[in-house]
This record gives C-alpha cells, structure tokens and sequence, in this order.
C-alpha cells in the first residue's frame, strides 16, 4: 500500500469516496460538490484542501481530506474533512495509515493539533479514534448557513 498526494487526476476517485461516504453515513444525496470544484478548490490559484490516497497496484482504496484552520484558543490546526476507506477494504490497515500520515503532515506544518468530527452513532469510527486517545466532545452543535 502506498501512501501518497494527490493529484488533480485522482479526483474521479476522490469524488466516488465521498459518495460512498455519503450512502454510508445514509445522506447520499448531500453530496452537490463537483469535479469542476474540487479542481478549482485543489488545484486553482487558491487551493483550500489537500488530501492523500492510499493506492495498492494503481487502484485508490481510501483518502483522507484535510485543510487548514486557525483557532483563536490553540493556533494553527489542521482539520481532517473525511477519511474514507472503501467498504471492501476496511479493517485492513488502510485508515490507520492515512490517519497517522494525515497527523504527520499536520506536525510537519507546525499545527498544535488536529480536528475532526464524527456521527455519533458510527461506533467503528469512535472505536479507531479512541485507539489514539482522541478527545471526543460532547456540548457542541453543528452549525452550517448553505449558500
């Protein structure tokens, strides 16, 4: 399995991850984000995300999705939008890898820390993240204004 960047000719796959991750996580018609946006938002003048992929024999298995947001209270943290690992390859190792190289890219940039959210009813999810003593919050909501 290699861990890697990725590129502007991974996003076809990234967005199929999404998706899957949307139909796991029973919203798949969330997903309005498209290939035109992600090559913008990636890849333009101004990038706002970055990701990795974990690739076996040229076939992309998983990725983890990340950007940059400052906090008045810690300082720089790096903020992990989604980590997805197809159905066919969890429990493999794959979200282990990228989790921990998504951890590393945050230390390489002097971020204090990393953020992330979670549904509370994936106990797979809640389970992986405990395995690395994650502080997980209750008291805060969600909010969102849709443009």
């Amino acid at each position: 399995m290699i861990i890697r960047k990725g590129t502007k000719e991974d996003l076809p796959r990234a967005l199929e991850l999404i998706r899957e991750l949307a139909i796991y996580e029973k919203a798949p018609d969330e997903v309005t984000n498209t290939l035109e946006m992600m090559e913008n938002d990636g890849f333009g003048e101004h990038p706002i995300f970055g990701f990795i992929v974990a690739e076996e024999a040229g076939t992309i298995h998983g990725m983890s999705m990340y950007y940059w947001r400052y906090s008045t209270w810690k300082g720089k943290r790096i903020y992990l939008e989604d980590l997805i690992v197809t159905e066919a390859k969890r429990g493999s190792g794959i979200g282990k890898l990228l989790f921990e190289e998504t951890i590393a890219i945050g230390k390489a940039a002097g971020a204090t820390g990393m953020m992330w959210q979670v549904l509370d009813w994936n106990e797979p999810a809640i389970n992986f993240y405990k395995k690395y003593q994650a502080n997980i919050e209750d008291g805060w909501l969600n909010c969102n204004l849709n443009f």
